[in-house]
């Protein structure tokens, strides 16, 4: 009866560093195979343990800067000195499949994909607090003192830019924030404007079989259905 767009749905997944937004996206991916998440690529140095063309494509500042310059990205941002952009080719070919995409990206970038695809879903990850995400930034142990303070600075500015996005999930409790985020992609697909067409059946149809199939005298039903007409 109804048929939905075959396109797959972009969805733009955001928050302040520390907040754990890959750590959730990750989960999601891993129990929906059809959701496919989008490497981004940045000019900064690998931090330990980030693979090449798993975590982020790792460019020179001078090779990004030539990909811009080229239109290779769908969008693309500076943050804490360092660029971070969205290749858009193979974004745009599992769209079209029909495969479901993420993006995990700065909120300058979420900013720019508003822009150009407004019809995206936008997810805001949220730390259950300011001092959390302190924390959270400490423990990485990837940073000195100084970067950590400039990130929390970045991420206590971005935490007043959820009203930006359609939905807000406070990562308090990793499985419970994922069940969110996996609740809210699924209710996206029931949106009506999902909808590419509606095959309606004609109603008189439908009520005469339905009255030849009962064994009871419809004489009176359907003299009603008549005056309807």
């Amino acid at each position: 009866m109804i048929k939905q767009k075959k396109q797959g749905q972009l969805i733009v997944v955001s928050g302040p560093s520390g907040a754990g937004k890959d750590t959730i996206v990750n989960k999601v991916v891993e129990n929906n195979k059809n959701i496919w998440i989008s490497v981004s690529a940045t000019s900064r140095k690998p931090r330990k343990g980030e693979v090449e063309g798993v975590n982020y494509f790792f460019l020179e500042k001078e090779d990004f800067e030539e990909k811009i310059n080229n239109n290779y990205f769908l969008e693309y941002a500076e943050y804490a000195n360092n660029y971070y952009g969205t290749p858009k080719e193979k974004i745009v070919e599992k769209l079209e499949k029909g495969i479901d995409v993420i993006l995990v990206i700065e909120i300058q970038g979420a900013k720019k994909i508003k822009e150009l695809v407004p019809e995206a879903l936008f997810i805001f990850i949220m730390p259950p607090s300011e001092k959390t995400l302190l924390s959270r930034l400490k423990n990485r142990q990837t940073e000195d003192k100084e970067k950590i303070i400039e990130r929390f600075n970045i991420a206590y500015k971005e935490i007043n830019e959820v009203t930006k996005y359609n939905y807000v999930v406070v990562n308090d409790k990793l499985d419970e924030a994922v069940d969110k985020v996996e609740s809210i992609i699924k209710a996206e697909k029931c949106r009506v404007d999902r909808i590419e067409e509606m095959l309606v059946a004609n109603k008189e149809e439908i009520i005469h079989e339905f009255l030849m199939e009962e064994d009871f005298d419809n004489s009176t039903i359907s003299e009603k259905i008549m005056e309807e007409k």
